[in-house]
């Protein structure tokens, strides 16, 4: 996309929220002039000034700045199912969606806030995966074990390995349910995550 396609996103985008240039001038926080110089092709929006207009336009800077990236759907699908790495070991669940945002972050639409949603699902999975195997081999687990009940060592075996079970079948279900939602042109929803990447 170039800098003319640019302006008429921006004027596009203004126009569909029903914005004179004076509203979003004020909405956003820059001034008006900045605003018909964006228009008339005068400028480019970077940094600061990217960010307030995508927030003022309801958009992202991604969409507004679009002339380097393009739709790909697989992609997006391939990215999220990518994080089943998990079930190989934790951290892949993590290092193989990183490689897989960093590839194409600026090249492919969605790939940037696709890419922090499933890293910050991801990272909170593994937080909470390695904080029940630290109080499980801090012996809290153990002591509870045997007020509890005693005398029953396979079961309480089994009961041990019971909240691994549940972490990673809710992380299957939420990777697959999402590549679905995905597939279907539908909203993720990666739930709970720390807002470790904003």
């Amino acid at each position: 996309m170039d800098n003319i396609s640019l302006a008429q996103r921006v004027k596009e985008l203004r126009n569909k929220k029903g914005f004179s240039q004076e509203k979003l001038a004020d909405e956003s926080g820059l001034s008006l002039r900045t605003i018909q110089r964006i228009e008339n092709n005068e400028t480019v929006p970077r940094g600061d000034t990217l960010k307030r207009l995508a927030i003022a336009l309801d958009s992202s800077p991604d969409y507004i700045v679009d002339w380097k990236t393009q739709e790909d759907k697989g992609y997006l699908i391939l990215m999220s199912l990518s994080a089943l790495g998990f079930l190989f070991f934790p951290i892949l669940g993590i290092i193989i969606p990183l490689v897989f945002w960093i590839l194409k972050k600026d090249k492919v639409r969605d790939v940037n806030e696709l890419g922090k949603s499933i890293l910050n699902f991801e990272i909170t999975w593994c937080i909470l995966f390695f904080s029940y195997f630290i109080f499980l081999f801090s012996g809290m687990l153990g002591a509870i074990m045997n007020v509890v009940g005693s005398g029953h060592q396979g079961v309480s075996i089994l009961k041990i390995y019971i909240p691994v079970i549940i972490l990673y079948t809710y992380n299957v279900v939420i990777i697959v349910m999402n590549a679905m939602r995905m597939s279907k042109n539908k909203k993720t929803l990666f739930f709970p995550a720390f807002k470790i990447f904003r």
